[in-house]
């Protein structure tokens, strides 16, 4: 086998050339062949390289290359472009039609799954709701609610209403206007009083509806789980949770499963009410695989729709995470290997636009973006510093001071929250090399895509709960020393200064970093570094020196 190459070489270019083919015809397995830039010797001319039975022809031209780099991003050109930006373009909003009666709690299950202090549904407006009307939170833009009342007596035309909302929704040519997914919401009926699922106009839509539902994601959410544990918790001798779990089967889901003559429904029960929260992650993240499911068309290529159903969500940080994962690999993290995407841009600049697509996913209540703030995005730079000056003893670092004062606040109010890096980056020199310059680059890109994960995942479990509640500096300074402190930073930093490979080694890079933002381990350390962080309100904002 023979390639050849055309390159334009000068004192910074870097050449690599990587070749994957099948072993034999019969099987396929296939093997890796590398050149690396050290090899490749500079000025023009053919250089013949043999890799066990592989022949590999590189010509090195003095002649201007096939490639236009202007048409390039470069640090004069306008910048680098995040990921998310494009894919927030084709779908801005995750559209969900919720279907479900008065006092069925859909109130609740929206402001609990996705971090809202109100959705203004129907179960507190009855009557006004109305189908076709998409609702946006302020504390939340990256989902659309449409609503609709149930099929209770009253209501009769109603499913006529939600089966033509939803096929003409299907028509829409445009991916950001079709509906993403449908939940239909049924309060556990307590047969004993008397209740049932089921009414008669809920029947006659599923009879009627089982084509209109096809390749829509749809699922059956079962609301007020609690109440029934509740009751299952009197009956003597028998094991509460077992009980519910045979009753929902027989009183909910096989129901649903007659009048839809569809046996492979997806349900999941819930209960949204404080202190009594379950159900809602699975529900997270059942809806999203079932949308990744339906509208992911090209493998290894990140859909709109499920991206912005994992950004929409704000219960399952896992979701977010493995989302997060999936834009960086789209285009960047696989730029680690080529300075084709970072071409001219300072350290900086290439860790900027990771930085922007990382906190784009996993899309923070932050009206006063301090997550995209110079001040949080030095802090991180600093942080990753300490991958070249490991400290001996992070977690002796002075965290919290609290001020003396005659006031009538609580001590909680008054404590200020201490950074462990002065402002600015003084003592960090190598942000401002280009990417080109840098030795070991990819040791900073892997602690900063890990160290970031790790802090908003920590930020996440802070915030957890919240709702709409705006995020504030405290917050976040809160998350960041939780993990400069924690044995975590200290384990992620020495596996990426163990990490013997070279900037030429994409794949196992990638591997890496998954492996470290995925460890099986990781809610354990964000278990611990929450539990550690005093109890100090955080709804309480501050400047980030002070």
């Amino acid at each position: 086998m023979s390639l050849t190459s055309h390159k334009r070489s000068s004192a910074v270019d870097q050449v690599s050339l990587e070749v994957r083919r099948r072993k034999t015809r019969f099987l396929r397995t296939t093997e890796t062949v590398k050149v690396y830039s050290i090899e490749v010797r500079s000025g023009p001319g053919r250089q013949a390289f043999k890799r066990d039975k592989v022949d590999i022809t590189l010509e090195v031209s003095s002649q201007p290359v096939s490639i236009d780099r202007g048409s390039l991003p470069t640090a004069t050109s306008g910048g680098l472009k995040p990921t998310t930006e494009e894919l927030i373009e084709q779908c801005p909003r995750f559209r969900v039609l919720v279907v479900g009666k008065t006092g069925a709690g859909k109130s609740s299950l929206i402001d609990r799954v996705f971090g809202t202090d109100t959705a203004g549904v129907a179960d507190d407006k009855p009557g006004e709701a109305k189908i076709e009307d998409g609702l946006v939170s302020p504390q939340n833009d990256r989902f659309i609610l449409h609503d609709s009342k149930g099929f209770e007596p009253g209501e009769g035309g109603n499913y006529d209403i939600v089966k033509s909302f939803i096929e003409a929704r299907k028509k829409e040519p445009h991916i950001k206007d079709q509906l993403h997914a449908v939940w239909f919401c049924f309060p556990v009926p307590m047969v004993h009083y008397g209740e049932r699922l089921l009414e008669e106009g809920a029947e006659a839509f599923f009879e009627q509806s089982n084509e209109a539902l096809r390749n829509i994601p749809t699922v059956f959410v079962f609301t007020k789980y609690d109440r029934l544990i509740k009751h299952m918790k009197k009956v003597p001798d028998k094991d509460p949770e077992a009980e519910a779990e045979q009753y929902l089967q027989r009183h909910c889901v096989e129901p649903i499963q007659r009048s839809l003559k569809d046996k492979a429904i997806l349900h999941v029960a819930v209960s949204s009410r404080p202190n009594h929260q379950r159900g809602l992650d699975e529900l997270t993240k059942l809806t999203y695989d079932r949308v990744a499911e339906s509208f992911t068309s090209q493998p290894n290529m990140v859909s709109p729709v499920p991206f912005a159903a994992a950004g929409a969500q704000r219960v399952e940080p896992g979701v977010k995470i493995q989302s997060s994962i999936n834009v960086g690999k789209q285009r960047y993290w696989r730029a680690l290997a080529s300075s084709t995407n970072f071409w001219g841009f300072t350290m900086l600049d290439c860790l900027g636009v990771i930085h922007t697509d990382i906190i784009s996913v996993w899309n923070f209540y932050d009206p006063s973006e301090y997550l995209s703030s110079e001040e949080f995005r030095n802090l991180m730079v600093n942080m990753v510093a300490k991958v070249d000056a490991p400290t001996d003893s992070p977690a002796s670092t002075n965290l919290t001071r609290s001020d003396t004062f005659s006031g009538p606040l609580p001590l909680i109010t008054a404590a200020i929250v201490i950074l462990p890096f002065l402002a600015g980056l003084a003592l960090v020199r190598w942000v401002n090399e280009s990417y080109q310059r840098l030795q070991n680059v990819h040791q900073k890109f892997m602690a900063y895509i890990v160290d970031l994960t790790h802090v908003l995942d920590i930020l996440f479990a802070l915030k957890g709960g919240e709702g709409g509640k705006r995020l504030t500096r405290r917050a976040i300074k809160l998350a960041f020393n939780a993990y400069y402190a924690s044995s975590w930073m200290e384990e992620v930093h020495e596996s990426v200064r163990q990490f013997r490979r070279t900037i030429m080694d994409r794949d196992e890079i990638i591997e890496m970093i998954e492996e470290l933002v995925l460890a099986s381990d990781r809610e354990a350390h964000v278990t611990s570094a929450v539990t550690g962080v005093s109890p100090i309100d955080t709804e309480q904002d501050e400047e980030w020196y002070g």
